[in-house]
């Protein structure tokens, strides 16, 4: 069929309209679909008129049952021809059609409605195909309970729909209930089932702090929870929400298979005709010509060609999203089979991103005076580092001064008027020689360093853990490229190289600055690599705009970073990253299959047309045929099985065992 599987519209289902909490994801009935229900009548149509036919019935019966199988299997691939040509464009399905009247207006009664059955039967398999892709991804939002209990200010219970839930509210989960919002553990431990939302196979504790999602279902203790998330930006919905989105964009491959498909269907009917009018100018009979003809534009329609392309992709799509990485478009899943090269942010990247003040070095003022001082110039800021500094200074329960005049610049620090002085916090920069910050780097840590009226007062020394899953993943990554990692990062060399040597990086760049960073993706660009940039926070995001692909943890980072990326790790697990890659060139592996199975097809059956005498039913169910194989080989990245294969790395240039983010502003 020419029409590609849209899965956007089966995507969508008000929030408010939650299945129970009891609820399974739902499958999409065959008969539920149209294109199923007209192909059953004309099916069942076809084997009434069969049966009379051979029972020796009236003629006029059989005739009325043949015209009723013609009308429903016929008449919407008709109505869609038609529109298209109105738009001045040929549509293969068109000539389908055209096919079979001309093969009844020749006495292939017969054939002809065959020709409409199997037609009509691969659309709806196609249409299922959609469906259940759809399906697939759909489901997420059916494990969503209908309805919360909400606490409210003097402790009462209320049910309210989980649609209806705001941040900040605190909701009751009790046991054995799903979790109804995104939220914050506020009192309680239980054991919480993520295996829907993040793959795990075993129940996760959960306690004060700890962060739940909805859909997910609670073990054998209560919990309160702080909603943090409103029902349209909860993990699931963002999942469906980026999938649909990326179901409505075409791959550059199907972009050029329907270009091409145009000028093909004209030259098809071009060559048709002529198939038809050179024989009978020579003298040809003319039912045997007109019938050769005919099979020969079946059997030479590009239906199956249309659709390698899209379902494997798309199929791609909503498994990755189903295990939270949410890929943007179908251009960007064809793009991340490509890439040869990675780049890696440090600070909340390969590393938690939570660094803590470890050291303090005061220059003229006392331990206390410097972190206040940093502390209170950074309390504006989001950035890692600074919610460091502040932590520390509550820890050690100092009162901040007032701040004012605050400014942020990405990749140098801060700066703000505190106690009437300016002070500013960040980079070394020409300090960088200074004892102290060269003794702290040289430690591993990252040096930060405190300036009030442009003098040094301190420097702070921070640091930060790997994130459990980084090692895994810069060897899952390294065995699909060829080559490590690079680590990008703004952070000292030192510090760098120390967290480099723990998880298996051999070139780092360090104290890099945003256009550092895509200074340095452009130079992996102008070496002929295909570069994968994969960051969290906003001095990463011009790098994920100049890399061949981006792709930003989801969990902790920036609004410009997720925007700028192509896809997204929603639960920052590392190892979904090679994991998406190696999905990808597996789904562009299906798609080069489709494509050669669709050739391979048209190509034996044109020469058996041309060469001998193709049976009209045989042409049809070998077209028909290799539309439908076409469409379930790329139904095979549906299943479970495609993304544990790509944990486990199973590509041409993998390898790796099963794979499961240094502070820079």
């Amino acid at each position: 069929m020419s029409a590609t599987p849209q899965s956007s519209a089966l995507l969508t289902r008000p929030a408010a309209a939650a299945a129970p909490a009891t609820a399974r994801p739902r499958r999409t009935r065959v008969l539920a679909l149209p294109e199923a229900r007209w192909a059953a009548a004309a099916t069942a149509a076809f084997l009434a008129a069969l049966a009379v036919q051979l029972l020796d019935g009236p003629a006029r019966a059989s005739g009325a049952l043949f015209a009723a199988a013609y009308l429903a299997g016929g008449w919407e691939p008709a109505l869609a021809g038609l529109r298209a040509l109105r738009e001045r464009t040929l549509d293969v399905d068109l000539l389908m059609v055209v096919a079979a009247l001309g093969a009844a207006a020749i006495g292939q009664v017969l054939d002809g409605a065959l020709l409409i059955v199997i037609f009509a039967t691969s659309g709806a398999l196609e249409a299922l195909a959609t469906a259940r892709t759809a399906d697939s991804v759909r489901g997420l939002l059916d494990l969503a309970p209908a309805t919360a209990c909400r606490l409210t200010a003097d402790g009462r219970e209320e049910g309210v729909p989980t649609a209806a839930l705001a941040v900040g509210d605190t909701v009751l989960v009790r046991p054995g209930e799903r979790i109804g919002a995104d939220g914050l553990v506020l009192d309680g431990r239980s054991e919480v089932d993520q295996a829907t939302i993040t793959g795990e196979p075993l129940p996760v504790a959960r306690t004060v702090g700890d962060e739940v999602y909805a859909g997910t279902l609670n073990g054998a203790g209560a919990l309160r929870i702080r909603v943090e998330r409103d029902a349209a930006d909860s993990v699931i919905a963002r999942i469906v929400a980026m999938v649909q989105e990326a179901s409505e964009t075409k791959a550059p491959t199907q972009l050029f298979v329907e270009k091409v498909e145009q000028r093909y269907a004209a030259a098809l009917v071009a060559a048709t005709l002529l198939l038809f009018a050179v024989p009978l100018a020579l003298g040809a009979e003319l039912t045997g010509t007109l019938l050769r003809a005919m099979t020969f534009m079946i059997v030479a329609s590009p239906c199956a060609v249309v659709l390698a392309t899209m379902p494997p992709l798309l199929c791609a799509i909503a498994t990755a999203g189903r295990h939270g990485v949410l890929v943007k478009s179908a251009v960007v899943m064809e793009r991340l089979g490509q890439v040869d090269a990675v780049a890696l942010d440090k600070t909340g990247t390969l590393t938690e991103g939570t660094p803590r003040v470890v050291e303090l070095r005061p220059l003229g003022v006392t331990e206390g005076e410097l972190l206040a001082l940093a502390a209170a110039a950074e309390h504006p800021s989001e950035h890692p580092l600074a919610r460091a500094v502040v932590a520390a200074a509550r820890e050690r329960g100092l009162a901040l001064p007032g701040a004012s005049d605050f400014t942020s610049t990405p990749g140098v620090g801060v700066r703000a008027v505190v106690g009437g002085a300016v002070v500013a916090v960040g980079a070394p920069g020409p300090y960088r020689a200074h004892p102290a910050v060269t003794e702290l780097e040289e430690g591993g840590r990252t040096a930060v360093l405190v300036l009030r009226d442009g003098e040094p007062v301190g420097v702070l020394g921070l640091a930060d853990r790997p994130r459990e899953q980084a090692a895994a993943a810069v060897r899952g990554l390294t065995a699909l490229t060829g080559r490590p990692p690079v680590l990008l990062t703004g952070d000292n060399r030192r510090a760098a190289e120390h967290l480099a040597r723990e998880v298996g990086l051999t070139d780092v760049r360090g104290g890099l600055l945003p256009q550092d960073k895509v200074a340095a993706v452009r130079e992996l660009a102008d070496a002929g690599r295909r570069v994968l940039m994969v960051g969290d926070g906003v001095n990463d995001a011009p790098a994920l705009a100049a890399a061949h692909t981006g792709v930003a943890l989801g969990r902790a980072g920036s609004d410009l970073a997720l925007e700028t990326a192509d896809a997204v790790v929603v639960r920052d697990e590392l190892t979904a990253v090679a994991a998406v890659v190696a999905l990808s060139r597996r789904a562009r592996r299906l798609v080069v299959q489709n494509l050669v199975i669709a050739g391979a097809f048209i190509t034996v059956l044109v020469l058996w047309d041309l060469a001998g005498t193709l049976p009209l039913p045989l042409g049809v169910a070998g077209h028909e045929g290799s539309t439908v194989i076409v469409g379930l080989n790329g139904l095979r990245l549906l299943r479970e099985r495609a993304w544990l294969r790509a944990l486990r790395q199973e590509a041409p240039n993998g390898g790796a065992g099963k794979t499961r983010g240094a502070l820079s502003r």
